[in-house]
């Protein structure tokens, strides 16, 4: 692992879940000091009660200034205009957040920092923070997320990408659109934190009294319920078995109108991370229900991994990343074969957490994956750009 850098991170909110970034960074901060920097917004705010919220609470979390979270990790969020194509907002920002940041690395004692940054709109200010390393580490196709100013996203993503050191993308499909502006562009599929899913195998772990008195076989989903999840098959799939439990949690960022009404459909909400092994203990299958589009075609879900980390048996809708994955999980292309793939696994009697699923992915743990990041990172900087 590299050591001894301070490190700038642009990225999703700290507070939310976490997902690959909090992971890699919580890993890295270790042996580096991490300034991690609050969401600075890819998509357009609307006047809904949502965002108003959001709004709200980004000045409150402003007001704060830098907080510590850990021996060697801090968190900043700064103030940002979320219009992306004003050029005035994007003038304004840039200025604001460059000053503000600086301000914070400063009082950090920063030095040569390398900037790790997850997000396109970061393009304003990364490599104008002195540091002495760029890294962009794409995730998803973020001019394909609902409410995005598709064209300004892609022109700041070039203009990222054109200046970083390397970049690291975790999908095929993101390898070969980011590749042509940076050829120093290389493929890190997500991590898992296979001990702590591993729980869902141990018998000491107790099921949630919400999802124990359930009616078995229970059918589980977890992660962010958004439009990219095809709530019209769960429906479909709950109408064919009246007699099995869909359990959905997460927090709804989308219309749930398709899955309401059902009986044997359970949107429990979010719950705590920590208690997400005990809930899928309790699943007789898992599931990855998500539309076909551009911006799943892209997608790594991490939720696969936390699944299959579980010792679940898995079906997921035709995405690319989770045909890699093989014979860990069955694939649909429709939904009479999704429900022919659940029904089959119900079927043969071989249900829930398994541990010879999960130990199947104790090579892809994110330990291994931020050891390979900081190879490519070390490497990025001494080898000559591809011709």
């Amino acid at each position: 692992m590299i050591e001894g850098h301070d490190i700038i991170c642009f990225s999703n909110d700290w507070d939310s879940d976490p997902l690959s970034k909090k992971h890699i960074m919580l890993r890295l901060a270790k042996s580096n000091r991490v300034l991690w920097i609050n969401s600075i917004g890819n998509r357009r705010p609307t006047a809904s009660a949502r965002d108003l919220k959001r709004i709200i609470k980004k000045l409150k979390d402003f007001t704060r200034g830098q907080r510590q979270v850990g021996d060697r990790i801090f968190v900043y969020s700064p103030i940002a205009v979320p219009l992306l194509s004003s050029s005035f907002a994007r003038w304004l920002n840039r200025k604001a957040l460059r000053w503000s940041v600086m301000r914070v690395a400063r009082r950090l004692g920063f030095r040569n920092p390398v900037t790790w940054t997850f997000e396109p709109a970061s393009a304003e200010v990364a490599g104008s923070l002195g540091e002495n390393a760029l890294v962009y580490h794409c995730v998803d196709e973020f001019s394909e997320f609902t409410g995005t100013d598709k064209d300004a996203i892609l022109e700041l993503e070039r203009r990222l990408m054109q200046k970083s050191d390397c970049v690291i993308v975790s999908s095929d499909r993101l390898y070969s659109s980011k590749r042509p502006h940076n050829p120093k562009t290389f493929i890190v599929t997500h991590g898992v934190d296979v001990l702590h899913f591993r729980k869902a195998c141990h018998p000491q772990t107790e099921i949630p009294a919400d999802v124990g008195r359930l009616k078995k076989p229970i059918i589980g989903f977890f992660g962010l319920i958004a439009d990219w999840v095809d709530l019209e098959l769960i429906r479909f799939l709950a109408l064919y078995r009246p007699d099995w439990s869909f359990v959905l949690i997460g927090k709804s960022s989308t219309d749930t109108a398709p899955v309401s009404g059902l009986s044997n459909i359970h949107l429990l909400g979010p719950r705590p991370y920590q208690d997400l092994p005990a809930y899928a203990k309790s699943f007789d299958a898992a599931i990855l229900p998500f539309a076909i589009n551009d911006l799943t075609l892209a997608a790594n879900p991490l939720k696969l991994r936390e699944y299959l980390a579980a010792g679940l048996p898995v079906v997921s809708t035709a995405i690319p990343e989770a045909e890699k994955l093989g014979k860990l999980l069955r694939v649909a292309r429709n939904q009479a074969t999704f429900l022919g793939e659940l029904q089959s696994i119900i079927d043969s009697g071989v249900t829930g957490p398994q541990l010879s699923i999960s130990q199947c992915m104790d090579v892809e743990s994110w330990d291994e994956k931020v050891e390979e990041l900081s190879r490519i990172f070390v490497e990025s900087r001494t080898r000559e750009p591809a011709a």
